[in-house]
């Protein structure tokens, strides 16, 4: 069995400042030591719970977010750097997946370091006319592969949201939001002890785990913060611009219609 943890590092534990988590600021090194810490976590759950193989996608802005002196003999590859224009490289033959260290889509109150996808340009996004956040874009491109989401980590709120969405997978609660950028935070072994059980009763339970699919065709509207430039919809009849900040893109699948959008 093999499971793919896909990690994000604004919900991972430790993390509630935006400090730690863009490569410009000082504390950028605290939050990646917070993010590979709870990916061993994750690693050494999965394999308690059955897996035989586990892969970790850095998924955090450039993909350089993982230190990789670090990492637990638990993972048997870690995906870094830019690779291809699929948002899950590597998926193919994975039988689960897990989105490690996820926040709230954006505008959720006391949601830590909440937004969706691109902080300063993206204000909202929607889903077939449902409001939704990097939990239900992700859960949806990995869904359209075959693959079910069988757990998230984060703050309790987006766990919330997690469970809203795909009601059947395990969440790992590792801070309690209370404000975008202030959270009350565990002490590491008791998150990392957290998200241990979480992933293996997650991976124990697979069997019980189902692929999120969205009702084709995909409709993705996509709205902009102020001042930011609609795309041009010259020779796109996959566009339809909605007002002066937001449009929709149209598409056959999720991940079409997340990159059709950018």
């Amino acid at each position: 069995m093999k499971i793919y943890i896909f990690a994000d590092i604004e919900g991972c534990s430790g993390v509630y400042a935006r400090e730690q988590v863009l490569p410009v600021e000082g504390r950028f090194s605290e939050g990646r030591a917070c993010m590979t810490a709870d990916v061993n976590a994750c690693a050494q759950g999965c394999k308690e719970g059955g897996a035989d193989v586990v892969v970790v996608r850095d998924g955090h802005g450039g993909s350089y977010s993982l230190n990789w002196d670090q990492l637990s003999e638990d993972i048997d590859e870690a995906i870094c750097g830019y690779t291809s224009d699929d948002r899950f490289s590597g998926l193919a033959d994975a039988d689960g997946v897990i989105l490690l260290g996820y926040h709230a889509m954006a505008g959720t109150a006391g949601g830590v370091l909440e937004h969706s996808m691109f902080s300063v340009s993206i204000q909202n996004y929607w889903i077939n006319g449902c409001k939704a956040g990097e939990v239900a874009i992700d859960a949806g491109i990995v869904g359209e592969h075959g693959k079910p989401v069988i757990m998230v980590s984060g703050d309790d709120k987006v766990c919330l949201e997690a469970k809203a969405l795909l009601p059947w997978i395990e969440t790992a609660q590792v801070k309690r939001g209370l404000s975008t950028f202030g959270a009350a935070l565990l002490p590491p072994k008791k998150a990392h002890d957290i998200i241990r059980e979480s992933a293996k009763a997650a991976v124990a339970r697979i069997a019980d785990m189902k692929p999120l699919v969205y009702a084709s065709p995909v409709k993705f509207r996509v709205e902009l913060t102020e001042r930011n430039r609609l795309p041009h919809t010259i020779h796109r009849e996959d566009i339809t611009i909605i007002d002066g900040r937001t449009y929709e893109v149209t598409a056959d699948s999720m991940e079409k219609a997340l990159f059709a959008s950018l």
